[in-house]
């Protein structure tokens, strides 16, 4: 039986409503196959949008344009098969086009004429505003460097909004972009801090602006406010979709000019997938102009630095920059001969003459080599280790790109604890780190190591978030060892191993993390008993003890659940040769987190699980865990986890050659 246009759209909803990735455009495909082949025509745009929309989102624009084209087609053939809403995504879909089209030199530059060309008739027979056309015509031409692109960005500007227009973060951000580019350095910078100041997010802002504002200010000498808009950039990075190769790569150039080689270096290998592929030729144009810049400045003084990335082929900084220049020169090469000009070589040039900034960023949270000193106690405060103003030379108040200016001012006779609660609830974790560790200090003073441990870990989390790894990673351990000492039972020292382990890994360090885990799980594993010989209670007291008793042991069940999956993760990020203990890790996390009722938890560890399989070739082991993990988050209804771990189970499915069980998938996750 054929299904109705309702059953249809349904279908083709759920699809929508998954992640961008495999499964999601398989399931897309699978969608418009059906509706050709059976019907109804209601919904053949729909599916056709929908394909189109997966398609550009999973970087692969080429591939879209021909489901792009199916969809004109249908609507100047059948235009009542189309509702507002497909009416609204076909237009909306020709700025994808035209926008992305020219980030892949193959496609010719007359294809991108007539796609724009035809835009702009459509969007005129239609009755629509003019914005989205005068934008597309500037980028075009910003792409090129041609001599008209001033022109085309002042009538963008001048052209008013309409409904077609890009989000209100996304349009101030390219036009800063635009004007930082050419020189007017000033303007842009005042037109982020005025988008800042309003609040408006995407998929890819503040971050986006917010790199870019970093890499303006350093350029500028202006030390301070390029590590605030960096940290804060940093922070919107990890909440933002799609590969941003241009913020990445602005964050590199900014680390490895600023004069934090170990803190580039290490932004490079997090990222380092983007210097073999990223969304679009052009994005990883972006990506290795900006690692040519970087690198550039590095060889001054690092030019012997080890690196070692998957894939390429470079094994200190000197390699790698000419390695990244040689790909970079390509891609320019094959970009200015379809776009007949020399702005992509340009723009190279200019990298690879990039040297050090004058100034050096001062990003520690922690100040390197830290000791805390024991604070003798006053009127509930103390003297604190550390100076309320500035750690190094030049370092600036501690408040400096963190909060609001200020807010670092102590409230008379406030103790540090309190400090440090009040700076973090106004947004200034610098002087909240430095607050923590003044009350540490008070606390080891007072022969409190379980509250001292506490605040040492509020401090290392403070650096963590504003990206100060070896400050983090540096403190933790000692919190663990205060809270150990100080008798806090150790499911509650638990979360800190928990949020040590990242840094740990980051900096090196992560057999001192495994080594707290186990430690942890071996005490864990001793479940507590009752004194020998103490008197029965009564019956009810017995009742609530038993009960007392099951809430303690569960909560220490779930803490060993932590914990495997934590080494788990960890062990996983240490290479292929820890693969097979990670995934069993993971597998035991799972099954605990599921006897414990804890779903969600439980379907993320079968998924790494099912990942470490895979990359081990044990496909079945694989298939089971990630059907473990798609079904859990089915149940606790996470869309979009359980659409990534089903693109990681067709991605399986397919290279077994399970092609059928692959489309059985696919349908179920349309239902």
């Amino acid at each position: 039986m054929s299904r109705t246009v309702d059953d249809a759209n349904r279908e083709i909803v759920r699809v929508r409503d998954m992640p961008y990735g495999a499964a999601r455009t398989q399931a897309a495909e699978q969608q418009v196959r059906l509706v050709e082949a059976e019907g109804p025509d209601g919904a053949r745009a729909f599916a056709l949008l929908v394909l189109v929309e997966s398609l550009v989102w999973n970087g692969e624009v080429e591939r879209a344009y021909l489901p792009f084209t199916k969809v004109v087609r249908w609507y100047d053939e059948r235009p009542e098969h189309f509702d507002a809403s497909d009416v609204h995504g076909m237009f909306w879909s020709f700025k994808w086009m035209v926008g992305h089209l020219s980030d892949f030199p193959n496609v010719p530059a007359a294809q991108i004429e007539a796609t724009l060309e035809d835009m702009e008739r459509r969007y005129a027979v239609a009755g629509l505003g003019r914005d989205a056309v005068a934008r597309e015509r500037f980028s075009w031409a910003r792409s090129r460097g041609t001599a008209d692109v001033d022109a085309l960005y002042d009538e963008w500007v001048r052209t008013p909004r309409d409904e077609y227009s890009q989000c209100e973060a996304c349009d101030p951000g390219d036009r800063a972009s635009y004007l930082i580019g050419r020189g007017d350095v000033d303007a842009g910078i005042r037109l982020i801090e005025q988008t800042l100041d309003a609040g408006v997010t995407c998929a890819t802002e503040p971050a986006d602006m917010l790199a870019t504002l970093a890499l303006a200010h350093l350029e500028a000498g202006r030390a301070e406010d390029a590590v605030s808009a960096h940290r804060r950039a940093v922070a919107a990075l990890a909440q933002s979709e799609s590969d941003m190769a241009g913020a990445r790569g602005e964050r590199f150039e900014l680390l490895a000019r600023g004069g934090q080689p170990v803190r580039a270096l290490r932004a490079l290998a997090a990222d380092s997938h983007l210097l073999v592929a990223a969304d679009t030729p052009a994005d990883r144009f972006a990506f290795l102009r900006h690692v040519v810049a970087g690198t550039a400045a590095l060889q001054v003084s690092h030019a012997d630095e080890p690196v070692a990335f998957a894939g390429v082929p470079a094994t200190d900084v000197a390699t790698l920059h000419a390695w990244a220049l040689a790909q970079a020169d390509e891609l320019a090469r094959a970009f200015d001969a379809r776009n007949g000009t020399d702005r992509f070589a340009l723009l190279l040039a200019a990298a690879r003459a990039t040297r050090p900034a004058d100034v050096v960023l001062d990003l520690d949270v922690i100040p390197a080599g830290f000791v805390a000193q024991p604070a003798a106690a006053s009127h509930g405060s103390a003297g604190t280790p550390l100076p309320d103003g500035p750690v190094t030379q030049g370092a600036g108040p501690s408040h400096a790109g963190s909060g609001p200016a200020g807010a670092g001012a102590a409230e008379p006779h406030e103790p540090p604890a309190a400090r440090a609660e009040r700076l973090a609830r106004e947004g200034d974790l610098v002087g909240a780190a430095r607050a923590w560790l003044a009350a540490a200090a008070v606390a080891e003073s007072e022969g409190r190591l379980g509250d001292a441990g506490l605040a040492t870990a509020e401090a290392a989390r403070c650096a963590q978030e504003l990206g100060d790894d070896d400050g983090a990673a540096a403190v933790y351990p000692r919190a663990v060892a205060r809270m150990r000492a100080g008798g806090v039972p150790p499911q509650d020292v638990v979360p800190v191993v928990v949020a040590w382990s990242p840094v740990a890994v980051t900096t090196g360090t992560a057999d001192a993390a495994l080594a707290a885990v186990d430690g942890l799980l071996h005490e864990l594993a001793d479940d507590p008993s009752t004194t020998p010989g103490a008197p029965a209670p009564d019956p009810s007291a017995a009742a609530a003890g038993a009960a007392l008793t099951e809430r303690v042991a569960s909560i220490r069940r779930r803490a060993c659940a932590d914990l495997d999956d934590t080494a788990a993760r960890v062990l996983a990020s240490l290479g292929p040769e820890h693969a097979d203990v990670a995934a069993a890790r993971a597998t035991r996390a799972a099954e605990a987190y599921a006897a414990g009722g804890a779903v969600a938890d439980a379907a993320h560890a079968f998924w790494l699980a099912g990942r470490l399989h895979d990359s081990q070739g044990r496909v079945d082991d694989a298939v089971w865990n990630l059907e473990s993990a798609v079904e859990g988050f089915g149940v606790v209804r996470q869309r979009g986890p359980r659409g990534e771990a089903a693109s990681a189970l067709v991605a399986v499915l397919r290279a077994a050659g399970r092609d059928e069980r692959a489309e059985e998938l696919l349908r179920l996750l349309s239902r």
